[in-house]
């Protein structure tokens, strides 16, 4: 008889126990933290209708979610690749709050295609969201707390990238320049692709198109903000835009970028834009960059336009990022194997069983006739009448 082999869909995996741990160890972590900071936790169904799971998100997310029909309404639907369009639904439509709305998620997502070729396809994405407040105090607040989450996780080492989408719209309105030259330079810029720029702003004016040339120059040290004064329109909208960047790299506990051509998520996006990556691999002795730093380990930014695509003209500002990516960079945490205990029905025990499970002990008591199966290095035994744990 031939053996199956049991195959899953590229860039699918399975996770194991070790990964597992970690992953949900986080997890515990991150919710704890968003929960005493504020933060309601809120899920999200896994489908929805495509109407509403796309709303407002544009046309990468279009791409990135997979379709079904409906069996019982013959709508197409959905399986969700990011939950933040979620929450903002649930925050207009649900929740229905005139006050400020601190919300926080945590779910699995699913995408046709993988962010690279080391990511996978099924990320467990968490993040945190205020709905209800436009100003920039939101914006460092997110940032604070992403700082103090990647903290608390272990996380040392991580540099923080900033942008503002505002600065190059504003460029956009006082050049005139039409809906599909805009897609075309905001493609040229994410791309940093200098040539390309040049060519694409050749038909417009001198001022419009020397501040396009520029800001793929200006990325750097929170330094280079004063130089965009200097380079940049005196646009009051643009002035503004620099005057959040300078708060946000002087007020932030993240080591700061800035990259004023970083238009990541541009037609999604409405401010603030930032991105999270690890300084070095955590969990290497040689230090060696692996793939899962070179990745951001988190994307936020502003995305007013969500709310006001479902009706309701909600501010918003947030952060999310992948459990498993995250748990890859990090060191296993390191704690006590599990404990073999006798099989048996003594009262005396379960009483013990039960104080060292709810002291958090892993305790597995044996089956008779057959192997525990896990590589247990302490086991429980009783001496002169007591419980006691001892080395195997």
């Amino acid at each position: 008889m031939t053996m199956r082999n049991w195959v899953l869909p590229e860039y699918i995996e399975d996770v194991l126990p070790p990964e597992a741990a970690q992953i949900e160890r986080l997890r515990g972590i991150l919710l704890g933290l968003f929960r005493v900071h504020g933060y309601e936790l809120v899920v999200p169904p896994m489908l929805e209708y495509v109407d509403s799971l796309l709303t407002g998100t544009g046309h990468d997310l279009d791409l990135r979610t997979f379709k079904l029909v409906d069996q019982l309404s013959g709508r197409m639907m959905g399986v969700r690749a990011d939950i933040t369009p979620q929450v903002a639904r649930i925050d207009s439509h649900l929740l229905n709050r005139e006050s400020v709305t601190r919300l926080c998620y945590c779910g699995s997502v699913l995408h046709t295609r993988p962010r690279g070729l080391d990511s996978t396809r099924e990320p467990i994405q968490i993040g945190a969201e205020i709905y209800g407040h436009s100003g920039i105090e939101s914006d460092l607040e997110i940032q604070r707390l992403l700082s103090e989450s990647l903290d608390a996780c272990g996380l040392r080492g991580v540099r923080l990238d900033i942008g503002h989408v505002g600065i190059f719209r504003s460029i956009c309105a006082h050049g005139n320049v039409g809906a599909d030259l805009e897609i075309e330079l905001h493609e040229a810029l994410e791309a940093k692709d200098h040539a390309r720029i040049e060519t694409l702003a050749g038909v417009l004016g001198r001022e419009t198109r020397d501040a396009l040339l520029q800001l793929p120059r200006l990325y750097g040290g929170a330094q280079l903000i004063d130089a965009a004064r200097s380079l940049l329109p005196r646009y009051p909208e643009l002035l503004r835009s620099l005057d959040d960047l300078e708060r946000l790299a002087r007020d932030n506990r993240f080591d700061v970028s800035v990259d004023l051509a970083d238009l990541r998520g541009y037609k999604y996006h409405s401010g603030v834009v930032f991105s999270v990556y690890a300084g070095r691999a955590q969990n290497r002795p040689d230090g060696v960059n692996s793939p899962q730093c070179r990745n951001a380990l988190a994307l936020g930014g502003r995305y007013d336009e969500v709310g006001k695509a479902f009706g309701r003209a909600r501010p918003a500002t947030g952060f999310s990022l992948d459990l498993r990516d995250l748990a890859r960079v990090l060191p296993m945490e390191v704690c006590s194997g599990p404990i073999r205990a006798p099989y048996g029905d003594d009262e005396t025990l379960a009483a013990e069983l039960a104080r060292l499970r709810g002291s958090g002990q892993v305790v597995v008591q044996a089956l008779p006739g057959v192997s525990d199966g896990l590589d247990c290095e302490r086991e429980l035994v009783r001496l002169d009448g007591r419980w006691i744990v001892r080395a195997r």
